[in-house]
């Protein structure tokens, strides 16, 4: 398998579909990779913010990482890898984040996102030699739905208890996260797929006019832009490898899995070629590439349904734009600037657009009950599903001598062994 596949040039015909091994025009290719970059652009950035990460290192990350995937592959998958939001649960729970400024102990949380790479890259190349039936049969969909469902939900504290000090603070996150609804409903196309960024941007001016305009909060702080370089290292981090955050952190590589293994088969649908058979070499990519990110101080990655949707919309699936959006982005996390821009958003806004995030994942796991017809009626579906939400919901801790496994680890681990418990008879 080469590194990179011999692209075959074809017209931008109306309604024609690009298959991962073809391309536009190199300029037309730059164009889509741009598209692409501000598809992920959003979720990339707001996920290290939710847990006190360097935004530039997540950017520059998630161009390496997206590169490390597309060789790992060779080219075949088209796929871009951005920041997992799956990991920010664990990650608030491990280092004690109080939700605002730079994450005081972001050493620990970087050494469990190392220990859930190299978990997930070892079930790559499991599946690489034995396939894929053994992850369907341990999580099915009710499993999945529950655990995702409980990301969100175990979240749901920070926004409401952490981020809204003032009642000047609650009332914003009122107005962001309905800014975000009104992007959602009353507009189109590509504005609508940003919803979560335009919203944002809608309730930072906002933010603006109430504090610096008419002083009602605390105002904006511009000077971090203007004193900022355009060019510069972002401020990369070291992990340390603290057993406890290892044992909390790791097991997010079964959310992962869920992901990439629902990311390879939709776009297996939609191009209409099999690539089942690269789905050991995707989990192996983007398990790695999750090492690498945590051990410079960026954020765990995954693939990412916001870049599917463009390339549903566009019918345009080939890997070479990924390539162009990979390095866009390694060129943006070197902009000390764009990083500066990032932190001056106020943590009221954050805190609401954190309400829709959270929301949308705990929603996103009830989508995966739905979309697979999970049966309710049966006591089995019903019993994994409530007792795993519950737990999570309610941060339910074991502790084993010096170690506490978490609500969203309890509930990860539960739902698994709740499966393997109460399934039927052979």
């Amino acid at each position: 398998m080469s590194l990179f596949p011999k692209w075959r040039e074809v017209a931008a015909e109306p309604g024609r579909v690009v298959a991962p091994d073809e391309r536009l025009s190199w300029p037309q290719t730059a164009a889509m990779g741009v598209q692409h970059v501000i598809a992920m652009f959003g979720a990339t950035v707001l996920a290290p913010l939710l847990m006190g990460f360097n935004p530039n290192v997540a950017i520059l990350m998630s161009g390496v990482g997206t590169l490390i995937f597309f060789a790992l592959v060779g080219g075949r998958v088209p796929s871009y890898l951005g920041s997992s939001f799956a990991f920010i649960g664990v990650v608030i729970a491990a280092s004690g984040y109080g939700g605002s400024g730079p994450n005081a102990n972001i050493g620990v949380a970087l050494g469990g996102i190392i220990a859930c790479g190299a978990v997930y890259a070892l079930i790559g190349l499991l599946v690489q030699v034995i396939g894929t039936k053994w992850i369907e049969s341990l999580m099915p969909p009710v499993v999945t739905g529950a655990v995702v469902a409980v990301i969100g939900l175990n979240l749901a504290g920070v926004p409401i208890k952490n981020m809204a000090p003032t009642d000047f603070d609650k009332w914003m996150q009122v107005i962001t996260f309905v800014s975000v609804g009104l992007v959602a409903v009353r507009t189109s196309g590509m504005l609508q797929r940003l919803l979560i960024l335009v919203g944002l941007i809608m309730a930072t001016v906002i933010y603006a006019v109430l504090t610096n305009g008419l002083g009602l909060g605390k105002p904006i702080d511009l000077s971090g832009i203007a004193n900022a370089a355009w060019f510069g290292a972002p401020a990369f981090a070291s992990p340390v490898f603290d057993v406890n955050a290892m044992l909390l952190i790791a097991p997010v590589a079964i959310i992962l899995v869920a992901e990439n293994l629902g990311h390879v088969k939709a776009v297996s649908a939609m191009t209409g070629q099999n690539l089942d058979g690269y789905m050991g070499r995707a989990f192996l990519g983007d398990g790695v590439a999750t090492m690498v990110s945590g051990a410079a101080g960026g954020t765990g990655v995954t693939t990412y349904a916001e870049n599917i949707g463009v390339m549903a919309a566009t019918k345009i699936y080939s890997t070479a734009m990924f390539v162009v959006a990979a390095l866009i982005a390694v060129v943006l996390g070197f902009s000390p600037k764009f990083g500066a821009l990032i932190q001056t958003i106020p943590l009221a806004v954050m805190g609401g657009v954190s309400i829709v995030v959270f929301g949308l994942i705990a929603v996103a796991g009830a989508k995966i009950w739905v979309d697979n017809k999970v049966d309710f009626s049966e006591n089995r579906n019903l019993l994994i599903a409530a007792i795993t939400l519950v737990l999570g919901t309610g941060d339910f801790t074991l502790t084993f001598g010096g170690f506490a496994l978490g609500g969203i680890g309890c509930a990860t681990f539960g739902a698994v062994l709740l499966h393997l418990l109460l399934r039927k008879k052979a």
